[in-house]
């Protein structure tokens, strides 16, 4: 297949930097301005240019996004979580792209009340989120956050439930995350830069009171740090977290006395992670102390929280990350990751009952869900596994039964989970380590080297990317793709390990690792270079940009969502959202040495004449994590120097951000454009 419609040719216009003796020139520097017309012009044009394209495609793309539809109950309802005498449920219905949020009141017999129908508020909106929603200790009052733009950029307000008016109090420019002192007039919120869009302020606002008169009550001026406010668990403390990659720090406050100050948990040491749950007259402490690189559970008194006090309640383990803790009256539940596979582990304070949850699978994920119930003994998690739809289900920690309280549908009729087959093979890196990869893919497939199989992964922060089931993917699958995850390191899928040797000076074994894996699924015949295909998006868009330079001719096509491909400029700009916070994930390069291996794998700069495979691109124009001319530049930059007439597409999402669109029917459009170039590159009909 050859692109028959004229592509557009950005404009040369070269920028010189220098630092370090090394000398970088930058033809497209122009395009990091979206306020000049010049440039919305030119996306407007890839976009023609990509539409006229795959004109051919539309009728497909239309078929994908209403069969993907029809798998999705549009009537659809959460699993209703009970919190402060009142049931919460969040719905869908039919023919509507957005939620609405409701509760009842000590009954799910009792009549509902709405608290908001995000469908009508998002009238007149190309995109609209609600976020932050924090009810107050009396019911009475929400906290509610708006962006209209998808920058991330919220505006809250409140709204009092008894009478259904929305307060004239508005707070622009916050990050949407608010909550109540225990007194129903105080909230305390967190404000971003307003350039760099980082969390640096905490602020307090009291009812009825001018918004300028409200007060600043944490400002954090280390600039790569994040700040965030919660409530704890137990409703008893408000706090203040600031953490870096490698960082963190607490203050707390008690929630009955929101005009005290607020003191510090344990001051940051740089290397010093941890996290704090309140129980009883006692905090919890997650935390890598002495070393525990896969983390180890202490505790100590509420009146004495420095390090020195900290007790241990579980040891640390080589061969298991503790993830997370949920604290219940009675039980201590345990989130652990061993040999990349999930753990539910249920402890009772009294030491009576110490147990796993059994699962069978080796493709599979489950986690704790929404336990915001202190007082019980039912834990709440999720399962799924790549062919087996999600459920939530209640598990009494004492009887040890659970209740199976929803999975989710998969309508039409013709899905079964026993036509598939799951499997989870290891791949060797370059370095002799063992890569996991997790597959599905139909029964009867012949392994002969013919199928298309798309390879996903991430690979950054320390994100794992469990196995998860999507109706969606089934297009895919029941047309003869095999879809596969590849762990690779970057992620915390092996433990914090697995994230150390995929970060700042060990960041190639990301690449590396997928390239690894790419090469075994052709070598062990599940698919070969002419139909492998690789998909990855923002930190996971790098890694496409990475593996396009070193490996083209193994993937036949590309999928790069909103990918971070421009590490260069990005980095030395400190003015870039989210730049200065990324130096422990990156590297600062600042320092020649981190400058140096960024620039050897930074996708924009390592552009070369050679022979691209397939590419499709998309961004959004309002993106606030990686900006839309990341992708825009790159793609300017391939137009130059690929040696053949293979696709290359930029898709610019004009009203979106990083997340793309906003309604649940507008994101399986962007869906059914990747599937369509996939199978339009397969050559495969509707």
């Amino acid at each position: 297949m050859t692109e028959t419609v004229q592509f557009p040719v950005a404009k040369i216009n070269s920028k010189t930097f220098k630092k370090f003796g090394t000398t970088r020139v930058d033809d497209y520097f122009w395009l990091n301005d979206r306020n000049n017309p010049e440039v919305i012009d030119y996306l407007n044009q890839e976009n023609k240019y990509y539409q006229e394209s795959t004109a051919h495609t539309q009728k497909m793309q239309e078929s994908l996004f209403e069969e993907m539809k029809a798998r999705i109950k549009e009537d659809d309802s959460s699993v209703p979580y009970f919190y402060n005498g009142y049931f919460y449920i969040t719905r869908f219905e039919t023919g509507k792209g957005y939620p609405i949020y409701a509760r009842k009141k000590g009954s799910l017999e009792a009549q509902e009340e709405i608290l908001f129908d995000c469908n009508k508020m998002a009238e007149g909106h190309a995109y609209f989120k609600l976020g932050g929603l924090s009810v107050s200790e009396n019911n009475e009052l929400i906290t509610f956050a708006t962006d209209i733009v998808g920058r991330r950029i919220y505006t809250i307000q409140i709204k009092n439930l008894q009478t259904n008016e929305i307060l004239p109090e508005k707070i622009e420019n916050a990050t949407g995350s608010s909550v109540w002192a225990n007194d129903n007039a105080t909230i305390f919120y967190t404000k971003q830069d307003a350039v760099t869009l980082r969390s640096d302020k905490v602020y307090k606002h009291t009812l009825n009171s001018p918004i300028e008169d409200d007060v600043l009550v944490f400002n954090e001026t280390d600039d790569t740090f994040n700040v965030s406010v919660s409530k704890e668990k137990s409703r008893k403390y408000i706090v203040i977290g600031s953490g870096s990659t490698l960082t963190n720090e607490y203050r707390i406050l008690d929630a009955d006395k929101p005009n005290e100050e607020f003191k510090i948990f344990q001051k940051r040491v740089r290397g010093l992670e941890y996290s704090i749950s309140h129980y009883g007259n006692e905090f919890y402490i997650l935390t890598n102390k002495d070393k525990a690189t896969n983390f180890k559970l202490m505790k100590t008194s509420e009146n004495a929280t420095e390090k020195k006090h900290w007790k241990e309640v579980v040891m640390h383990r080589e061969d298991v990350l503790l993830e997370d803790v949920e604290i219940f009256k009675n039980f201590l539940v345990l989130e652990e990751r061993s040999n990349g596979l999930n753990r539910i582990r249920i402890k009772s304070w009294d030491n009576t009952s110490d147990y796993y949850l059994p699962f069978g699978s080796e493709t599979y994920s489950a986690f704790t869900t929404t336990n915001l119930d202190f007082d019980t003994d039912v834990l709440r998690y999720s399962y799924q596994s790549l062919a087996t739809p999600s459920s939530v289900i209640d598990f009494d920690m004492k009887t040890k039964t659970k209740t199976v309280l929803k999975e989710q549908q998969v309508l039409g009729g013709t899905f079964d989970k026993e036509n598939y087959i799951e499997e989870r093979v290891w791949a060797t890196a370059e370095d002799g380590t063992k890569i996991p990869i997790s597959m599905i893919y139909r029964k009867g497939l012949n392994k002969n080297g013919n199928n298309p199989l798309l390879l996903y992964a991430y690979g950054s922060y320390g994100v794992t990317m469990d196995a998860y089931f999507s109706s969606t993917r089934l297009s895919l699958l029941d047309r003869g793709f095999v879809y596969a995850i590849a762990h690779v390191r970057g992620g915390e899928d092996l433990g914090r390990s697995w994230y150390e040797d995929g970060k700042l000076l060990k960041k190639k074994n990301t690449f590396s690792d997928f390239i690894a894996c790419s090469k075994y699924v052709i070598e062990q015949k599940y698919t070969s270079a002419s139909h492998l295909y690789a998909e990855g998006g923002s930190a996971g868009g790098l890694l496409m940009g990475v593996i396009v330079n070193w490996a083209p001719e193994l993937y036949n096509g590309v999928i790069a969502q909103v990918p971070f491909v421009d590490v260069m400029t990005t980095m030395l700009d400190d003015t870039i959202p989210l730049t200065t916070g990324e130096y422990d994930e990156w590297g600062n390069p600042n320092k020649r040495e981190y400058f140096e291996y960024m620039l050897s794998y930074s996708p924009y700069d390592n552009v070369t004449k050679q022979n691209y495979p397939n590419m499709y691109v998309s961004t959004g124009l309002h993106d606030s994590q990686v900006q839309y001319w990341e992708p825009a530049k790159w793609v300017a930059k391939l137009r130059q120097n690929k040696t053949t007439d293979k696709l290359l597409f930029l898709d610019t999402n004009m009203d979106a951000g990083h997340g793309g669109a906003s309604g649940r029917f507008e994101a399986l459009k962007e869906l059914a454009k990747e599937f369509s170039f996939l199978l339009d590159l397969e050559k495969i009909k509707m």
